[in-house]
């Protein structure tokens, strides 16, 4: 085992091997540090802040996730056409041998150079690198700008899009209703009288019309009763007259016969009249007359008058009154019997609505039902599209969900490319890794015994007694001078250290400054 002591002691020996690489790894760092070429890193902090408008009072159409908005937004950032634009705007590949670059590599440079990082749901930054501070601070702002620009664009033209499509929508929504609406109508017109709300109404002026069938037949059976009886009276009346006078003549110019054995016989003859005709007979009414009138002549006190004689009893065309009577009943049944009729076809035209009605509701129902569910649909399209136009006033006026920057880039002043602290710790430790390397090799491939313990152990006898070496003057003026020039590089290294240690902190412009300040 290797004790602590021999390892000075090996170093010490071998203080050149560490010494050397040492100072040759870090004045190679510092002069990686002073020529790499520096990159640049800007960014630019943005607020994604919420509508102004409470959305209980407007809602957003744009319901876009805004890492997904990001995206379409970084795409359109990193389009051809504006990347080619920020080129020539600030003139990025404008150093010497960088103008003969295709336009392709630019662009695919540039794209490489742009970081776009979403840190939380409400944050996000924009970074963009460079080896010109000034350029990467005025193209990290113009980035964020055109990043609220498009955002606002993309916001205003989801709403115009949506509002649009549902204003094509709604028209054509509006079309079908209105020939929903005409295909209703003519139906209700074709089938008027037939529809499922107009059946109470037929049944109640079905109803009407049977009462009315009834009376009207009832009438007509009493008619046609009429009829007969009166075409019975007149066939009877006939007979009556060719067979037997009606009065006797003699009968009332006796004048010797009392009044009462007269009035009685005028009552029988009435009696048998009115079993064969009715009280406005003319038979009836004459034997009345006489009856009344003997009557009175028995009761009066004055003078007897004249006699009655077959002069004075009017003459009456029974007969004819009759015949008009007969054909005045006849025309009164062909009356009824026409209203008869058109009761029944009413009757049956009502009977066959209301038969009908079931098959017109249910095709009724099938045309409201597509009616009511476009209807439904306009009146909720309609709505939507209201609620569209006032989410496109808000995005027009700004109101809506918005992009503020509240940390602008700023001018960088460290690089972030190439790490300096990354190349500090790398020069040591390759310096330090070369000289304990070939330490490592010489004591490997060194076969010499170093101590006393070392050739007991080789030879497996003791050691008696060990020569001290013996120095001439030569080799100490030698041991000396290694001495002091191992002092003089040990210092040397760790001035080389301190100064890029300086250049690492600080930065290889700042120590260039200084010095050009000193100068």
């Amino acid at each position: 085992m290797i004790r602590p002591e021999e390892i000075i002691k090996i170093i010490i020996r071998h203080r050149w091997l560490i010494i050397i690489p040492f100072c040759l790894s870090i004045i190679v760092g510092s002069y990686l540090a002073f020529t790499l070429p520096k990159i640049f890193e800007s960014s630019t902090l943005i607020l994604v802040e919420p509508q102004r408008v409470p959305a209980n009072y407007v809602q957003s159409v744009v319901t876009m996730d805004i890492s997904a908005r990001l995206r379409t937004i970084a795409e359109q950032v990193m389009s051809r056409t504006n990347i080619e634009r920020i080129i020539d705007t600030y003139k990025l590949f404008s150093g010497p041998g960088q103008e003969k670059l295709f336009l392709e590599d630019k662009i695919e440079s540039v794209r490489k150079m742009i970081n776009v990082n979403v840190k939380q749901s409400s944050t996000f930054s924009i970074a963009f690198k460079g080896k010109d501070p000034e350029k990467v601070k005025n193209v990290a702002n113009a980035l964020a700008t055109y990043f609220i620009d498009e955002n606002l664009k993309v916001r205003e033209a989801q709403a115009v899009g949506t509002s649009a499509f549902l204003g094509d929508e709604l028209k054509t929504m509006r079309i079908r209703l209105e020939e929903r609406e005409n295909m209703l109508r003519e139906y209700r017109q074709k089938h008027m009288g037939e529809l499922p709300d107009q059946l109470n109404s037929n049944l109640a002026v079905l109803n009407r019309f049977g009462e009315q069938l009834i009376a009207k037949q009832q009438a007509l059976r009493e008619a046609k009763e009429m009829l007969i009886a009166s075409e019975k009276q007149i066939s009877e009346a006939q007979s009556l007259q060719s067979n037997m006078p009606l009065v006797d003549d003699s009968f009332l110019s006796d004048s010797d016969a009392g009044g009462n054995a007269e009035t009685e016989k005028l009552k029988e003859q009435l009696d048998a009249l009115k079993m064969r005709y009715t009280d406005r007979h003319p038979d009836v009414l004459r034997i009345k007359g006489m009856i009344e009138k003997l009557e009175a002549e028995r009761t009066s006190t004055a003078p007897p008058e004249p006699e009655l004689t077959k002069s004075d009893i009017p003459q009456v065309d029974f007969q004819a009154l009759q015949r008009t009577q007969l054909a005045e009943n006849r025309r009164q049944i062909a009356v009824m019997e026409a209203d008869i009729a058109e009761l029944e076809k009413k009757i049956q035209a009502y009977q066959d609505r209301i038969e009908n009605t079931p098959k017109r509701e249910e095709e009724l129902l099938a045309i409201k039902r597509d009616y009511d569910n476009i209807k439904n649909i306009y009146e909720s399209l309609l709505n939507r599209g209201l609620e569209a136009e006032i989410s496109v006033n808000m995005e027009k006026k700004q109101k809506g969900e918005q992009f503020r920057i509240i940390d602008p880039a700023r001018l960088p002043e460290k690089p972030i490319s190439p790490n300096m602290n990354r190349l500090f710790l790398m020069t040591i430790a390759v310096g330090l890794g070369i000289g304990g390397g070939l330490i490592f090799l010489l004591e490997f491939l060194d076969t010499s015994f170093k101590n006393k313990e070392d050739l007991e152990s080789s030879l497996g006898i003791p050691l008696l007694a060990a020569v001290p070496i013996i120095l001439h003057e030569k080799d100490k003026r030698k041991q000396r001078l290694n001495l002091i020039f191992s002092l003089i590089s040990v210092g040397f290294s760790f001035v080389l250290l301190a100064g890029f240690i300086v250049v690492t902190l600080k930065g290889p412009e700042k120590v260039v400054a200084a010095l050009r300040n000193l100068i």
